[in-house]
C-alpha cells in the first residue's frame, strides 16, 4: 500500500475511533465514518473488506494500543507503583477532561454494547484489555497476588472513567486513586 493508501486508512480509523469514542458502536455508522474521514466510500471497503466490525476492532485495537503506549511511558519513567497508576490515572482524566467529558475508555463503549454479539469485537476488546491488565501485572510483578491485583486496579480505572464520564468530573478518578494507594500499601 502506497503513501496516500496509507493515509487515507489512517483516516478511516481516526475517524472510526473518534466516533465510537463520542458515540459508541453504533454512533459510528458507516456514512458517518466516511463523512468524518472526508475518504471515498470505496476506500473504505477497499480497506476494511469485512465491514463495519472490522474497521472498528481495528479502531479499538488502535485506540488500546496508544493508551498502552502511554502506559508504557508512564512506567519507563520510573517511581513506584502506586505513583504509576496516578500516572496512568491523571493521563486518563487529561483525555476525558481535553474532550468535554465524550471520551473515557475508547474500549468499553464497544465492549458494552457488541462484545455478546460480536466475536471479532469481543476478541477486540479482550486483546486491548488483556495487555493492559498484562502492563499493571509487570509493575506489580514482585507481589504474591500481582494478578488478582492487576485485575482489580483495571476494574477500578474503567469504573472510575465511567463515572467521571457520567458525572462530568474527576473526582471518581480522584478517589479511586486514592483507594489503589491504599491496596497496594
Amino acid at each position: 500500500m502506497g503513501q496516500k493508501g496509507t493515509e487515507t486508512r489512517d483516516r478511516l480509523l481516526d475517524a472510526t475511533q473518534e466516533l465510537i469514542e463520542t458515540g459508541g458502536y453504533l454512533g459510528a455508522g458507516l456514512n458517518q465514518v466516511i463523512a468524518a474521514s472526508g475518504a471515498p466510500r470505496g476506500s473504505l471497503y477497499f480497506h476494511f473488506p469485512d465491514g463495519k466490525d472490522q474497521l472498528v476492532g481495528e479502531s479499538v485495537r488502535r485506540a488500546g494500543q496508544a493508551i498502552g503506549a502511554a502506559m508504557e511511558d508512564l512506567a519507563g519513567s520510573g517511581g513506584s507503583t502506586t505513583e504509576f497508576v496516578e500516572g496512568v490515572l491523571r493521563h486518563l482524566g487529561d483525555r476525558l477532561e481535553e474532550s468535554g467529558w465524550r471520551k473515557g475508555c475508547p474500549v468499553a463503549t464497544v465492549a458494552l454494547e457488541m462484545a455478546a454479539t460480536s466475536d471479532p469485537l469481543q476478541k477486540a476488546c479482550s486483546e486491548v484489555y488483556t495487555g493492559w491488565e498484562a502492563a499493571l501485572r509487570t509493575r506489580l510483578a514482585d507481589r504474591p497476588d500481582a494478578d488478582d491485583l492487576a485485575m482489580t486496579i483495571l476494574a477500578l480505572v474503567e469504573g472510575a472513567l465511567l463515572l467521571a464520564r457520567t458525572h462530568r468530573s474527576r473526582e471518581p478518578l480522584n478517589r479511586v486513586a486514592r483507594q489503589i494507594a491504599a491496596l497496594l500499601r
